[in-house]
C-alpha cells in the first residue's frame, strides 16, 4: 500500500525528512508547506538539497495542502519557541482527518504527568474529533531514549537503574536560536538560559523519564533537575558563530526520576562545543553517540554511535529524527485515532535495504 504525506517545513530536520520520503517505497510526496515566501513554488528536491526535481511545488497554503487528503504530514517545524503555535498547527490537521509524525512539540511523546492536561488536552480532542492519529518522536527525545533502552532491559534479570545519556559535540549543529537562545551557549555564566529555567528540562525531557517508568511498570516518586556548565577558555567559532572567551561553552544536565530517594530512570545530556573542553566529563564513542546504561543484574552498557555519510555526526541526528518518523507512517496512519506513543506502536523498521 502506498501512503500519500505531506511535508510540512522544509528546515534541519524537514529537508532529511523529504530525502527520506522519496526514498522509502511505500510512500509518496503529495506536498510541502512552507512558511518563508522566498520557498514557495520551488520544487521540493532544490528544497531537499537533491540534484532533481521531485515534481512538487511548495506552497504556504496549509487549506490547500490539507484539502489534498493525504494520510499523513510529516510536521517538522520549530516549536522551542512557538509551542502554542505549534499546537494550533497539529490541532487544525488532526481535525481535519490527516494523520501526523511530529518532531515537536516534545513533551507530547508520553506528556501524562509532563504536562498540565489542558496543554495535551486539545490535541487528544483533536484526534479525537478528526478520527486521526498523532506520534511525536525523533532520536532525543525519541528512539535512543524509548525503544532503546527499553529493549535492552529486556535481558535483565533485575533493573536497578536506566540511564540514556547524549554526547555530543554541538559545534557542528548550525541552528543559532537552538544553540543561543534556548540552550545559553555563547552567553554569560551569570544567566539562565530559556533551556534551564526551573521546570524547563522536564518539560522536554520529562516524557522521557515517564514513559521508561511506565514502560518498565514503576511509579515514580519525583523528577528532579540539575545542570553544570563550563566557560570557553578562549574565544573560537562555530557553525552558528562566535563562542567568546568566558562564556557558556559545555553543558552537562540530568532530568532524574526519583524512586525511594535514589535515581533510578535517568536523562542526562553531555554537550560541548569543542572535544577538550570539560574531559572529566562523559566522552562519547566514536565522533558521537548515545549510551544506554542499565545497572541491576547483569549491568550493560550499550552505545549507538552516530556519523552521517558527510563524516558528521550531527548530520546524522538530524537525518535520524526525519527517518523515526518517515518510517513511522504506515504504522500511524494503520493505528487507532489518538495521541500514540513508542508503547503503542511495533516495531518500526526502515525500508531502504538493498534498494
Amino acid at each position: 500500500m502506498t501512503y500519500r504525506v505531506v511535508q510540512w517545513s522544509t528546515g534541519n530536520v524537514g529537508r532529511n525528512a523529504l530525502i527520506g520520503i522519496d526514498a522509502h517505497p511505500d510512500l509518496e510526496l503529495a506536498g510541502v508547506w512552507v512558511s518563508s515566501p522566498a520557498k514557495e513554488g520551488k520544487d521540493a528536491g532544490e528544497l531537499a538539497g537533491l540534484d532533481r526535481p521531485l515534481g512538487v511545488a511548495a506552497t504556504g497554503d496549509a487549506d490547500a495542502l490539507l484539502a489534498l487528503r493525504p494520510d499523513c504530514v510529516v510536521y517538522t517545524s520549530m516549536a522551542d519557541v512557538r509551542i502554542m503555535e505549534a499546537i494550533g498547527d497539529l490541532c487544525r490537521i488532526l481535525r481535519s482527518g490527516v494523520n501526523v509524525v511530529s518532531s515537536s512539540p516534545v513533551f507530547l511523546q508520553f506528556p501524562d504527568g509532563v504536562v498540565p492536561p489542558e496543554m495535551s488536552g486539545p490535541v487528544r480532542e483533536a484526534a479525537a474529533e478528526g478520527g486521526a492519529s498523532l506520534f511525536v518522536n525523533g532520536i532525543d527525545p525519541g528512539f535512543a531514549n524509548d525503544v532503546l533502552p527499553l529493549a535492552l532491559t529486556g535481558i535483565s534479570e533485575r533493573v536497578d537503574e536506566v540511564r540514556c545519556l547524549e554526547i555530543l559535540n554541538y559545534a557542528t549543529y548550525d541552528q543559532g536560536t537552538v544553540l543561543f537562545d534556548i540552550m545559553g551557549f555563547g552567553g554569560p555564566l551569570d544567566e539562565t538560559p530559556m533551556l534551564l529555567q526551573p521546570g524547563v528540562l522536564t518539560m522536554a525531557w520529562g516524557s522521557v523519564v515517564r514513559q521508561i517508568a511506565a514502560g518498565l511498570g514503576v511509579e515514580l516518586d519525583e523528577i528532579t533537575e540539575r545542570h553544570h556548565r563550563l566557560p570557553a577558555p578562549e574565544t573560537f567559532h562555530v557553525a552558528s558563530g562566535t563562542i567568546e572567551k568566558g562564556t557558556a561553552a559545555a553543558l552537562r544536565f540530568e532530568v532524574r526520576g526519583m524512586l525511594g530517594g535514589r535515581p533510578v530512570i535517568v536523562l542526562e545530556h553531555v554537550t560541548r562545543l569543542r572535544d577538550d573542553l570539560a574531559p572529566d566529563w562523559p566522552q562519547p564513542t566514536g565522533a558521537g553517540c548515545y549510551r544506554i546504561e542499565v545497572r541491576g543484574e547483569p549491568d550493560y552498557t550499550l552505545d549507538l554511535q552516530l556519523l552521517g555519510g558527510d563524516g558528521d555526526h550531527n548530520t546524522a541526528g538530524l537525518k535520524a529524527t526525519a527517518m523515526r518518523l518517515v518510517n513511522a507512517v504506515p504504522a500511524v496512519v494503520e493505528a487507532p485515532p489518538g495521541l500514540l506513543t513508542a508503547l503503542d506502536l511495533p516495531l518500526i523498521p526502515g525500508k531502504g535495504l538493498l534498494r
